[in-house]
This record gives structure tokens, sequence and C-alpha cells, in this order.
């Protein structure tokens, strides 16, 4: 399936923005599905189905008649079939690259997270699932699980806010590990837990990270975890050569060397920790999907629709 991105305009600016933002990535998305393998899916409603001419023309989805010059009708479900909460990392390392912060073609970590959330929470919205938000990291905020437009608006605000802070300084940071044991005693009602983290806070103390994924599915949630980190200099530490200044967002600590020196090393280290993440999520039957934010969103919703189509 192709990736249908046309973005206007190309820079995240304010609230408004990073809602329209959201909307066309899922419009678009869904045009590609109707255009291949994957149009099985129930992306809007909870059916789709072939209008018969006597039919009120009530719910009869124009939009999706304008994309396929064929009449459809909708089928809604009577009540919310799905709780979703959605677990967004906002650590320092998170706003990496900081100069993509206001780029969406190719966004820093949290500017695709926050995005992909957006469109996520603009599916459930389509098919009256409920939703809550949760920030960890130089954040704590959690909302409650709703579906009406106050209660998405209110998250949509939250996350505009935190995208438009301009420091990331001196904030305590609330590991993810801590954040998933939360989740585990707070969560009463078997639900679908999003995670979107760069799981950089994990790599000094993993085992306290798969304790706590241990913890979550003791409680039958089934759980996603999108490991969001931009790729090309996060895992194969590509960069130009000669030496380079790097800035750790957590700290402000800056250390000058040159990539090529430690390259081999910081690979062999990532590639050992993805094999234990591998593992371990393969034992606990979690949905583990590796994220590069230079490739877009499709992805990220494709998964999050196979997983649903499951549960149902």
């Amino acid at each position: 399936m192709s990736e249908i991105q046309s973005f206007e305009p190309v820079e995240y600016r304010n609230f408004e923005h990073l809602e329209m933002l959201a909307k066309q990535v899922v419009e678009g998305f869904i045009t590609g599905l109707h255009k291949s393998p994957f149009h099985g899916f129930s992306v809007e409603f909870s059916e789709h189905r072939i209008y018969h001419p006597g039919e009120s023309v009530r719910n009869i989805d124009w939009k999706l008649y304008a994309r396929t010059d064929r009449m459809y009708t909708k089928r809604y479900e009577e009540e919310t079939n799905l709780r979703c909460r959605i677990l967004l990392d906002t650590s320092g390392s998170m706003f990496y690259p900081r100069e993509r912060m206001r780029t969406v073609n190719q966004p820093a970590k949290f500017l695709f997270g926050a995005t992909a959330m957006l469109a996520i929470m603009n599916l459930l919205k389509r098919q009256r699932d409920a939703i809550g938000l949760s920030l960890f990291g130089r954040e704590d905020y959690h909302s409650q699980t709703g579906s009406t437009y106050q209660h998405h608006k209110a998250i949509a605000t939250k996350l505009s806010q935190v995208l438009t802070e301009k420091s990331l300084a001196g904030e305590e940071v609330v590991p993810l590990a801590q954040q998933l044991h939360l989740m585990a005693e707070r969560t009463e009602r078997r639900s679908l837990i999003i995670i979107f983290s760069d799981l950089l806070d994990v790599l000094e103390n993993p085992e306290e990270f798969w304790n706590a994924l241990q913890h979550l599915k003791h409680g039958k949630h089934e759980v996603i975890l999108f490991w969001t980190l931009d790729h090309n200099t996060e895992q194969a530490f590509d960069f130009k050569a000669g030496p380079h200044k790097f800035v750790d967002l957590e700290s402000g600590a800056i250390i000058r060397l040159n990539p090529a020196d430690v390259q081999k090393r910081y690979r062999e280290q990532i590639a050992s920790f993805r094999e234990d993440l591998i593992r371990k999520c393969l034992q606990y039957r979690i949905d583990l999907h590796e994220v590069d934010v230079a490739e877009g969103y499709n992805k990220v919703l494709q998964s999050y629709l196979i997983k649903r189509k499951k549960l149902f």
C-alpha cells in the first residue's frame, strides 16, 4: 500500500493545524485502503454496505461516494466496543531532532507520536470507541476515558500545549516502567493499551521494563508497542564524517566525538537490545512495531486496524 501524504501546511504551527494534520493523515490512509487489498477493514464505521435503491439516503457516505463513485451506507454499532488508552512519551529524547519539531513530513519523534495518536483517535471516534491519553516522561498527565467531542478536543489541546513548550530542562522524568505499573493498577476494565516511545530510558535498566510489561499483560490488556525512532541516526548511527557535538536532551550534557569511532559499538548495543525486546514481546504476546519517523503514519494506522479486527 503506497504512502499518501500531501500535507498542507508543511509545518505544525498551532492546535488547529495539529488536528488538521491528523485528519489529513487519516483521510489519506483511508483513500489508500480503498485502493488496496486492505479495503476489507472497517475503517470509518462498524461496517459499510452497498446502498440499495429505495433505502433511506440519510446514512449514505457521500465522501466515500466522491472517492469511489459507488454508494455505500454506514452501519453504526449501538455502543462503545473498545476502550483504548494511549501512552505517549514526553521525555527530552522524544523531541529529537529539535529542528524538526515543526516539520510534519519528517517530524521529530514527539510530533510524530502526537499526530499518530490523534489519527488513531480519529479512527476510534468514527467507530464510536472510547479513548484515554496518558503522558509520561517530563509530563505526567492522565485523561479520563471518553468518546465525546469535548473529550477529544481536550486531548488534542493538551498535545498542542506540550508541542509548544520551549524548554525541556529541569523537569523530572517519569520512567516508562513506572508508568506501565500505574496503568496496570488503574485500568480495571480490559483495554487496548498503545505505547509510543523511543525506549531510550529503558536501555539503562531493561529488567524493570520487562517486569512492567508483564504486569500490564497480567491484567488481560491487549498491548501495542510502537518503538519510535529516527532510524537513520538512532539505529544506524549514520552521521556525516568528522567531529560532531552531541547534546543530551534529557540533561543538557554535551559530548564531542567522531561518530565513526563509536558507530560499531553503538550498533551492537542497539541490536542486542532489539533482540531482547523482540523476544520479550513475543513471550508476553505484545504487538511490537518498529516505527521510523521518516516513513510516515500508514504503518501505525494499519497495525492498529489489524489489532482491532482481531479483537472483534
